[in-house]
């Protein structure tokens, strides 16, 4: 296998461990990018652009990054929040009348953030083409009966998430929430990554499919605790049911479901993209664009929810928007804020040591929140910066 790019002197135990991934945990295709105080160290990628191909990866290649796309569009309300256009501790009905509806009407906008709004589910799932269509996506989220109080407890908004924020973000702006990263993130950051792929753009973005995850004589755990997998198992649970919000599941590779802007799950990032996106949460990028003052940097990743999760079932760890470092999605540090995508897909900033990080892949496991090859470059990244 060879392993392109360049790391900087110090971070090798990062490069050593990307190219493990390949040859011990599966990978076929992965890039990873880390930056330091606004400055890139690592950039590697290696395999084939495509899960089922043989053409390389290239640099530039992106992929599909589905969850990780959360901490994306979560930074739209806070950077609203910044600039005194969003109050997050505000009733999202007085935004958005419409979700007063079914008992909702005491649920702030801060808890759509930290999952805690308590609609995970959709009574009826909507088709990827209406999950696809803003108006529908909220007018089934604003209809819909909480589960729980609002604001009393915590659960993944595994897909619902994208309407409720997206339709938060159109009512202040007046834009897609897509519009809306393009415009004030993805452009003045120069971070590779979008929310409803633009056709110009779709010849680099790879495509993704399942992949066996190593085996215990890997050193691994590979099987979930009995309560997840009967969670998963179950088609009545929280859990299925909210992964289900969109049903059939959507064929990431098509491309009309591409060119859609689903904050929860579909956007498309190269690992610079993610990283770069991160590195300017916490400092200047390249001693240019910062994204979120100090004062926003602790609000966002200032704990909402912790302990058991309704939907994940394990412990849960959220800020607004982000998860908080914790055995369900182990980061840098205890200072360290990100999302990971499911199977895949990693990013998350650190403020105390200035990192930054974005890893992306093409072949995606049945894991949830701490993918095996993204831990072991996190666990290598720690090394080197404690050695």
């Amino acid at each position: 296998m060879d392993v392109n790019g360049t790391v900087a002197e110090g971070f090798e135990p990062v490069r050593e461990a990307f190219l493990r991934n390949f040859e011990v945990l599966g990978e076929r295709g992965a890039a990873v990018t880390v930056y330091r105080d606004g400055h890139r160290v690592v950039d590697l990628w290696g395999g084939t652009k495509d899960v089922d191909g043989t053409a390389p990866w290239e640099h530039g290649t992106a992929q599909i990054v589905r969850s990780a796309t959360k901490g994306v569009a979560a930074a739209v309300l806070l950077l609203l929040r910044q600039r005194g256009e969003l109050d997050l501790d505000a009733p999202v009905g007085e935004l958005w009348p419409e979700y007063k509806a079914a008992g909702k009407e005491r649920t702030l906008v801060g808890h759509l953030l930290a999952h805690r709004a308590g609609v995970p589910v959709l009574d009826r799932p909507l088709t990827v083409a209406e999950a696809a269509d803003p108006d529908l996506g909220a007018a089934a989220v604003a209809a819909q009966a909480p589960v729980w109080e609002p604001g009393s407890a915590h659960g993944y908004h595994a897909q619902t998430y994208s309407w409720l924020v997206g339709e938060v973000v159109r009512r202040v702006s007046g834009r897609s929430v897509g519009q809306w990263i393009a415009d004030e993130i993805a452009g003045p950051v120069g971070a590779e990554l979008w929310l409803g792929l633009p056709e110009n753009e779709t010849a680099r973005v790879g495509r993704v499919g399942k992949v066996e995850a190593p085996d215990a004589a890997n050193g691994l755990r590979t099987r979930p605790k009995r309560a997840v997998a009967d969670a998963y198992a179950d088609p009545d649970s929280l859990t299925r049911r909210a992964f289900a919000a969109i049903s059939p599941t959507p064929d990431e590779n098509d491309p009309v479901y591409r060119a859609a802007a689903l904050p929860a799950s579909n956007g498309i990032a190269t690992a610079d993209g993610l990283a770069r996106f991160y590195a300017s949460l916490i400092g200047e990028v390249d001693d240019g664009v910062r994204l979120f003052t100090p004062e926003t940097v602790e609000l966002a990743r200032a704990e909402q929810s912790a302990g058991p999760d309704r939907v994940l079932v394990v412990g849960t760890r959220f800020g607004l928007g982000y998860m908080l470092h914790g055995s369900a999605s182990p980061l840098l540090s205890s200072t360290s804020f990100g999302h990971p995508g499911r199977g895949g897909a990693l990013g998350f900033a650190d403020p105390e040591s200035g990192i930054a990080f974005g890893y992306v892949t093409n072949g995606f496991h049945k894991s949830v929140t701490a993918d095996p090859r993204a831990q072991a470059l996190v666990r290598a990244l720690r090394g080197a910066l404690d050695a």
